[in-house]
């Protein structure tokens, strides 16, 4: 019987093995990169700076861009070191581990999108009872939920990947450890596996957007039965920024992950993956700030407080 640590290490065969283009890709993930730390880790400090950002909505919002932040960096440093010095060989135990991370990482993403998509049905179907229903207890309540089944998620998805046996090849045809294109590299009988995964993504996925459409139902009937248009502008821009993120997320993970491995392309999988672990979170926190009146007003006050040499008041 074949023991999985026969192989101790990987190769990735990462984007491109052209050295024409390692260069320019180097450049573009690294201002990618530098755009998504200074966009989460700004937003996140500009939540706890100011007071006024002290809801719920933000709460969630400072955890999403804390998430974005983390699994970028669970990635594309990682990349951008492969492209640098031509190194694309990975230890096992860092395989599982970026694995692990990166898959945990993407599900808490999932349900703080759902959480935030409940804060929003409430700000919006049912005002008067806002601070009731999203007190803080509640909103710690389904953060720790969000995190837990994270957690969880990361636990199977690697549990199912790394006990497969790995004795024909150790070459992964991907830029980092992701489930697809390592569960390939699998000798032994993966359909189990496979399903476990994909009803395990289908069901975190599902889930999340089934609670988020039932929210945007309620929320656009709630918004048609609005009589002043002032009325119907906020709503909808209080919807605006969550909607598009949510399209941009769900679109590209439902496109990697449901489908087994034998329909793969590696490398349409790979400018997919490139896109949802290094684009979008670099997008989030543009998307929640560019017409977010108040993240705008929070980060003139901090800009003057800095400029003026004295602590923020906001």
């Amino acid at each position: 019987m074949e023991n999985s640590t026969e192989v101790t290490q990987f190769l990735l065969l990462g984007l491109t093995n052209d050295p024409k283009l390692q260069i320019p890709l180097f450049i573009t993930f690294l201002l990618i990169y530098t755009i998504t730390v200074a966009g989460n880790l700004g937003m996140l400090l500009l939540i706890l700076l100011d007071p006024r950002l002290h809801t719920p909505m933000y709460f969630f919002l400072g955890n999403l861009s804390l998430v974005d932040f983390c699994y970028s960096s669970v990635v594309t440093p990682s990349v951008m070191a492969e492209l640098l010095t031509g190194n694309k060989v990975i230890s096992y135990n860092a395989c599982a581990a970026q694995m692990f991370l990166f898959a945990a990482l993407i599900c808490v993403e999932n349900y703080l999108f759902t959480a935030m998509a409940y804060d929003r049905y409430v700000a919006v179907c049912k005002p008067l009872h806002y601070t009731t229903t999203m007190r803080s207890s509640v909103c710690v309540g389904l953060l720790i939920g969000c995190y837990v089944l994270g957690l969880l998620n990361g636990c199977v998805h690697t549990g199912e990947a790394f006990s497969q046996s790995f004795c024909s090849s150790n070459i992964i045809h991907h830029f980092f450890c992701e489930v697809p294109p390592v569960m390939a590299l699998s000798c032994s009988d993966k359909q189990v596996g496979e399903l476990v995964i994909v009803y395990l993504v289908s069901f975190h996925i599902f889930f999340a957007v089934l609670v988020i459409s039932t929210s945007y139902i309620c929320l656009f009937r709630t918004i048609l039965r609005m009589r002043s248009a002032a009325g119907h502008r906020k709503a909808l821009s209080t919807c605006a920024s969550h909607f598009t993120a949510v399209s941009i997320f769900y679109g590209t993970t439902m496109f990697m992950h449901l489908q087994p491995s034998s329909s793969h392309s590696m490398d349409t999988d790979k400018i997919a993956s490139v896109f949802y672990t290094m684009v979008i979170p670099m997008l989030n926190p543009m998307v929640y700030s560019l017409r977010n009146k108040e993240v705008k007003s929070a980060f003139l006050k901090v800009k003057s407080a800095l400029i003026c040499g004295r602590p923020s008041k906001v």
